[in-house]
């Protein structure tokens, strides 16, 4: 019998937006997608979110894109196919997908729950094995176990959850950063950061944050409700709180200083880094040796059961985004404006309602 043809495989037409160059610059895109398999879930796109990581893919600052490149990896939306074998969803419900949709649900990583440290780990899109198309689409396919139940009480444009959520969820559950009384850092109060603020405060501790804006101060204390902001180049203020943190998660993907920050950390606190940085930072050894502190990197996402438990929580705890609801045709300006951080905190692509328009 012969093997399908791409198209065979792929007869679901989508409508979505994609960059074809390294100047990034997003246009109305055509293509298609696998037919509905008998363990996947098709949906339609309501919302996607803007992550940082989508500029530098969609620019391939990161020289790994393979271009036309359609990006978004915080997709909410509404069930419309399920595959015979498909357990867990049904039609019409509110769904979501992250940043992976596959792996070899078989190796040690997957049988723990840790599908993003699979070797095999398919992600949303660009992925550099097989070609996969993101969120900024209307139509979405996946296999079910790579998609989570949307709850009712939370809303469908909080999508940011499902990066900017897990990416600081995540850390402060495993490495025990979310017990009521500690007292954590979070370094950038940007679109992981604000999250990490809103996470660590609904685990009941004390939060600090740790920024270069002294404009952001009287926000994160008046809305976001953090005990105390550090101006992180006012040596005074950082003096002051030297050796007071049980944990720091450093959300800045930016080349800055480690020596101050591993510095406000209590004897064997560590100092964990969620931020996507191009460069290499310097690393000082004798603040990590004499004080038993640790610096760890992150996954940029979790596993799949943490990641529905992490939404769950939210809904639970009313932990959302601070989101401006953007149309499709306005992404392009979206962009560059995250590029000059003009965002408060993360913009969100209203999919559903404005993609057909913007044909």
């Amino acid at each position: 019998m012969a093997a399908k043809s791409y198209e065979e495989e792929h007869p679901v037409k989508v409508f979505g937006w994609a960059a074809t160059d390294t100047s990034g610059h997003l246009s109305p895109f055509k293509f298609s997608r696998r037919e509905t398999g008998e363990k996947d879930v098709q949906l339609k796109v309501l919302y996607c979110g803007v992550c940082h990581s989508d500029l530098h893919q969609i620019k391939n600052e990161w020289g790994s894109t393979t271009y036309p490149i359609v990006p978004g990896h915080e997709i909410v939306g509404v069930v419309t196919e399920v595959g015979s074998k498909v357990e867990k969803f049904k039609v019409g419900d509110k769904v979501g997908v992250g940043t992976i949709i596959g792996s070899c649900r078989s190796c040690e990583n997957c049988a723990n729950d840790l599908e993003v440290y699979c070797d095999k780990v398919l992600v949303t899109y660009n992925d550099t094995e097989i070609v996969t198309y993101g969120g900024y689409s209307d139509i979405m396919v996946a296999d079910e176990h790579f998609v989570v139940h949307w709850p009712e009480n939370l809303p469908m444009e909080a999508a940011p959850l499902l990066c900017a959520g897990i990416t600081t969820y995540s850390p402060l559950r495993y490495f025990g950063l979310d017990k009521p009384g500690m007292h954590i850092g979070v370094v950038g109060l940007g679109g992981l950061g604000h999250m990490a603020v809103k996470f660590a405060k609904a685990f009941g501790t004390k939060v600090t944050v740790i920024s270069t804006s002294v404009g952001k101060k009287q926000e994160a204390i008046e809305r976001f409700g953090v005990d105390s902001f550090l101006i992180s180049h006012d040596p005074k203020q950082m003096q002051a709180a030297v050796g007071t943190l049980d944990g720091i998660i450093d959300t800045v993907s930016v080349v800055h200083p480690i020596l101050p920050l591993l510095s406000l950390l209590k004897t064997n606190g560590k100092l964990i880094l969620v931020g996507a940085i191009e460069k290499p930072l310097e690393l000082p050894v004798f603040p990590i040796l004499t004080g038993g502190r640790k610096l760890v990197g992150a996954s940029a996402t979790g596993g799949m059961k943490e990641t529905q438990e992490m939404v769950n929580f939210s809904a639970k705890h009313n932990i959302t985004p601070d989101v401006e609801i953007v149309r499709m045709d306005y992404v392009n300006t979206a962009l560059d404006r995250l590029v000059k951080n003009d965002v408060k905190y993360r913009f969100v692509i209203d999919v559903g309602k404005t993609l057909n328009a913007a044909t």
